[in-house]
């Protein structure tokens, strides 16, 4: 199994902007669009393709952000966006690509936690998110969002 984290360059910038999520999914995700855009504004955000078996499958944001909380003097890593495209949904990767996530950002980072926010009535995310030991600590991000971590 060959699952690669590659970063949005001018060879994939195209098949990044044309990856989507289904209908149902669209309230609770920003488009490929937005979220480089944002990355543009923001160069804590790190836009990533997600590639199986060198297929395009998927799209992640993630970064290191100064925040600053009693254990983690250097900030908190966000896995700020993080999608399957609709056309390889339900076929196990959305799985696959976040123990692959989680493990590059325990690595690159070298964190004791990873963050993320979640729309409440998202609950298929929400399930796929405790399978890998993510919890709710009771804060709310900035847009109302509540907001998951995972301990490593």
């Amino acid at each position: 199994m060959s699952i690669k984290i590659k970063g949005v360059t001018d060879d994939n910038r195209a098949a990044i902007l044309d990856l989507h999520v289904s209908q149902n999914q669209l309230s609770y995700i920003e488009s490929t669009k937005i979220c480089l855009e944002d990355a543009n504004e923001c160069h804590y955000y790190k836009p990533v393709g997600l590639y199986y078996e060198g297929d395009l499958v998927g799209f992640a944001m993630y970064g290191l952000f100064p925040e600053y909380d009693e254990d983690n003097k250097n900030g908190r890593v966000w896995l700020d966006r993080f999608f399957i495209d609709e056309r390889y949904q339900g076929k196990g990767l959305g799985k696959k690509m976040l123990k692959a996530l989680i493990q590059h950002l325990a690595e690159l980072y070298k964190c004791k936690r990873i963050y993320l926010s979640i729309f409440e009535n998202n609950i298929h995310a929400i399930r796929l998110y405790q399978r890998f030991g993510f919890q709710f600590n009771g804060e709310l991000d900035f847009n109302g969002e509540k907001v998951m971590v995972k301990e490593l």
